[in-house]
This record gives structure tokens, C-alpha cells and sequence, in this order.
């Protein structure tokens, strides 16, 4: 059984895509694991597209954490996302615990159930995963940590970097979505931090109140989701932030984040 672990960010919507017009093989399904932190521009990106893909055959399956409802904190005040800290001992942070429990686990849960139902065993490869890793970022790409299941990195075969998909999307004619993370991920850098801050919308409005609800979990030292360890709020700065539109001389909005860096 092949699947495709589509997270709707630039790579793996370009791997969907060239399946959805056949430049690559058939799969028998794209699955996504929905945190319920995503960003909102992610869910609209996915609501317009998922018809365009099942109108080219491509069946796409939505899975999630049902036993945590994606919660940040769970039951005992355990924080699962990779906060920063700061002690007496030092900087330091967190085990990053969500892509396990929020993307892996339920994937692998329904996985697992579509086996069974297909009479298909848990033997060694049975179940190829393609997984949207491109050359620029080739460390990510490793071996599955079960047996049974494979992981082949297609944009790898092809030589593609993150540009290259957003090359080939432009070429095909295709919307070419955001990139693909929680709200308040911790491993935001500053440019993706100011830009939701931008947006001022519910993706902040979010960030913000994760950042505030952690602080207190590890007494007495506080947690932070940004690497500044100070509150969302006061670490990212913007210039509307001091009554400016944009700071560039030549009437370019200043996008590259160096001035408040």
C-alpha cells in the first residue's frame, strides 16, 4: 500500500500534484494528520484544493489526535511542544513531543486499521510512505522507526529543492500555498513570527494565548515559545508596531525581518 503524508505545504502539495496529473505513480492515499493548530490560510488552502485532487483520483484521507484533541498541555500539566526555558542552570528546552503524539501516532493508528481491513500483514515494507523532503533540507530525510513501513522521498530521486517545486507549481499553473506549521511552533524564525504577528488575525490571537498558558507549567522556571524567552508579544516586533507601514528608503516594504532582528 503506498500513501503520501501530505502536510499541504509547498513540498508535498507539489508531490500530490504530480501524482494528481501523472508524472508520478499512482498512491492509495494522501493523508493528512491535522494538529487543529494549523494556520488558517493551511485549512483554506486545503479545503480549495482537496476537491481538485479527488477529481484526479487521488483519495485524501484527514486523521487526528482524538485521544488529546491536539491539546498543548495535557491532563498532569505536561507541555508537548518543544518550549525554551530558562533556569538557574541555564537555557535550555523542551522534548519536542507533538509531531509523535499529534502527526505520527494518529497516522499510523489508521494506517494500522486500513491494513486490517485490506487482509494486508505487517511485514517488512509492506505499507511505502512518501514523505515532501528536498534537497535543501536532505537531513530530514530517515528511515521509518518500524519495520513495516518504508519511506521513499520522491523530490530527493528528482534532485528537487524548495524551489524547484515552487518553479514547477508556477509552471503547472498551480496556487503555490504557505508554509505548513502550528501556530506557535517554537522552531518559527523571526520572519515567520513577524509575518503571523502581521497577519494579526486568529493565528496570532492563538500563538499568543499557547505562549501565555505554558509559562507556568515547569515552576519555577518559565516556558516561552519564542527562542527570545521573553512573552510572544514583547519578542516579536514589527515596524506598525512603532506607527510604521515600512522602513525601506526606496517605498519596499521591509519583508527580510533584519531590523528587528
Amino acid at each position: 500500500m503506498k500513501i503520501l503524508s501530505l502536510g499541504w505545504g509547498v513540498q508535498s502539495w507539489t508531490l500530490a500534484a504530480m501524482v494528481a496529473i501523472g508524472e508520478l505513480g499512482p498512491i492509495d492515499f494522501a493523508i493528512h494528520s491535522d494538529t487543529g493548530w494549523e494556520k488558517e490560510k493551511t485549512y483554506e488552502f486545503a479545503k480549495e484544493w482537496t476537491p481538485w485532487l479527488k477529481d484526479k483520483g487521488i483519495v485524501v484521507i484527514t486523521v487526528n489526535d482524538k485521544e488529546s484533541s491536539g491539546a498543548v498541555i495535557d491532563q498532569w500539566g505536561g507541555v508537548f511542544i518543544p518550549a525554551y526555558t530558562i533556569s538557574e542552570k541555564g537555557n535550555g528546552q523542551l522534548r519536542r513531543q507533538c509531531t509523535h503524539r499529534w502527526k505520527i501516532v494518529p497516522m499510523r493508528r489508521w494506517i494500522t486499521k486500513m491494513m486490517k481491513a485490506r487482509e494486508i500483514k505487517k511485514n517488512e515494507g509492506a505499507i511505502e510512505q512518501w514523505i515532501g523532503i528536498t534537497t535543501d533540507e536532505w537531513q530530514r530525510a530517515k528511515d521509518s522507526d518500524v519495520k513495516y513501513i518504508k519511506h521513499q522521498f520522491p523530490l530527493l530521486d528528482k534532485r528537487m529543492s524548495r524551489a524547484d517545486c515552487i518553479s514547477w507549481l508556477q509552471d503547472h499553473e498551480l496556487e503555490i500555498p504557505g508554509k505548513s506549521s502550528c501556530t506557535f511552533c517554537p522552531y518559527h524564525n523571526m520572519a515567520a513570527w513577524q509575518e503571523i504577528k502581521r497577519d494579526s488575525g486568529k493565528d496570532w490571537e492563538e500563538a499568543v494565548k499557547v505562549d501565555l498558558a505554558i509559562r507556568g507549567k515547569r515552576p519555577p522556571y518559565p516556558l516561552f515559545v519564542s527562542d527570545r524567552r521573553r512573552p510572544l508579544p514583547e519578542a516579536i516586533n514589527i515596524p506598525e508596531d512603532f506607527g510604521a507601514k515600512q522602513l525601506d528608503m526606496f517605498d519596499a516594504e521591509c519583508d527580510s525581518g533584519y531590523c528587528f532582528l
